[in-house]
């Protein structure tokens, strides 16, 4: 397994410790809520930070994958080349649209990094460090969609196409 497949892997195996984590602690926190009338006070931010985590996590490797959304009915229809201009122009949009993630979530990690929650004791940057982390590994996959050779659909059309073939071949 290459580095790069491990570190990918690596996010897969926190998204999914996050999600454990994140349940139990819910679940703990409803049990005790309504079985002993107490609860963790700290369980209702922490399970937020953890839910903020894998969303964030989770939207970077859905584009590493291409599993967002792709409407690429019109897209696929288009010549080669128009569709090689188009993907290479998504890639760039998602490419700034990222880095401004990245940069925004960068200023209120800064500017909230001294902000203690009075609950957990942690920083409340932490909830745009998923951000800065989301916008920086979603810029990396968005500059070598653009430049790539192999990267000249637009995100995620590729892998409707595939869907879509593998749908025809299953029909009678």
């Amino acid at each position: 397994m290459t580095t790069l497949k491990a570190f990918w892997r690596g996010i897969e195996w926190l998204i999914a410790l996050l999600m454990l984590l994140t349940m139990v602690l819910v679940f703990v926190n409803v049990v005790l809520r309504y079985g002993f009338a107490s609860g963790l006070r700290s369980g209702i931010e922490l399970s937020r930070l953890g839910f903020v985590w894998i969303v964030m996590l989770g939207a970077s490797l859905c584009l590493k994958e291409g599993e967002h959304l792709a409407v690429s009915e019109l897209f696929d229809r288009l010549p080669r080349v128009v569709r090689s201009v188009l993907g290479r122009l998504a890639w760039l949009a998602i490419l700034v649209a990222s880095l401004m993630l990245l940069i925004g979530c960068w200023r209120q990690t800064l500017s909230n990094w001294h902000n203690i929650s009075p609950l957990t004791g942690l920083p409340t940057a932490l909830f745009y460090l998923a951000g800065v982390v989301s916008g920086a590994l979603m810029s990396v996959t968005a500059a070598l969609g653009a430049v790539l050779p192999g990267g000249p659909d637009a995100p995620g059309a590729a892998e409707a196409h595939h869907h879509a073939s593998a749908s025809e071949e299953t029909r009678p």
